[in-house]
């Protein structure tokens, strides 16, 4: 009979099935895996060929982005004048400036309206007055008339009183041009011996006080002053 032909599968339905789906199941993990390992691989690929194409300077700059304070902190130059002057003497100024330089050797210097924009008068006057050897007040018929000059010269002898290696070191000078009455000058500035640029014994005054020995000294607390700030802020 049909009925005694059919015999019953020896394997089920349900058991076939679950076999085959136990082998598509198994393909499927292992093609899922397959695609992980290489997107995984292809990523590795892109980082590392994004590396290799990066241009070798901006390589080196990007490494170089930490190294820049360091830099800039070795660049930096202890000077040995700074020429404190009202803001009409600029072009005055700069022609000491050059005198002092050129004619003396004595450099480098540097004239307070040249320095750094964007910060405030009173860090560039600090930076000016203790980054530097001497401090020379540019005495003209101007220089009284700007309360910031004023402010400027007891500073900076204020400065030079508190500070021992600092003693001396504010020189006051009457510059050839428009140069500032005896008579009209601050009674503190009067205490001390102005240099006279009219004066025959000028060239003389220059070398006795801008000397070599007083700049090294200077230079020498300057650099430990600095390294002794460096090493509170790292710390």
């Amino acid at each position: 009979m049909g009925i005694g032909k059919s015999k019953t599968d020896p394997c089920p339905l349900s058991l076939s099935w679950g076999k085959s789906h136990s082998v598509d199941t198994s393909q499927r993990q292992h093609k899922s895996d397959s695609k992980k390992s290489e997107e995984m691989s292809l990523s590795d690929t892109a980082a590392h060929s994004n590396t290799a194409e990066m241009p070798t300077g901006e390589q080196e700059g990007a490494k170089g982005v930490e190294e820049m304070p360091e830099e800039e902190a070795e660049e930096e130059v202890f000077l040995k004048f700074v020429i404190l002057h009202a803001e009409e003497d600029t072009d005055e100024a700069l022609r000491v400036q050059n005198l002092l330089e050129n004619d003396f050797g004595i450099k480098p210097g540097i004239i307070f309206a040249e320095m750094p924009g964007g910060r405030q008068h009173l860090q560039n006057l600090d930076d000016a007055v203790n980054g530097s050897a001497w401090t020379i007040l540019l005495l003209t018929k101007n220089f009284l008339r700007d309360t910031w000059c004023k402010f400027q010269f007891y500073t900076s002898l204020m400065n030079s009183v508190n500070r021992q290696h600092k003693y001396n070191s504010v020189i006051p000078m009457r510059p050839l041009n428009n140069p500032l009455p005896r008579e009209r000058t601050p009674f503190a500035l009067r205490t001390i011996n102005a240099l006279e640029e009219e004066s025959r014994g000028f060239p003389t005054q220059v070398e006795r006080i801008f000397q070599d020995s007083v700049y090294r000294i200077q230079q020498a607390i300057w650099k430990e002053t600095r390294n002794t700030v460096q090493r509170q802020f790292i710390a």
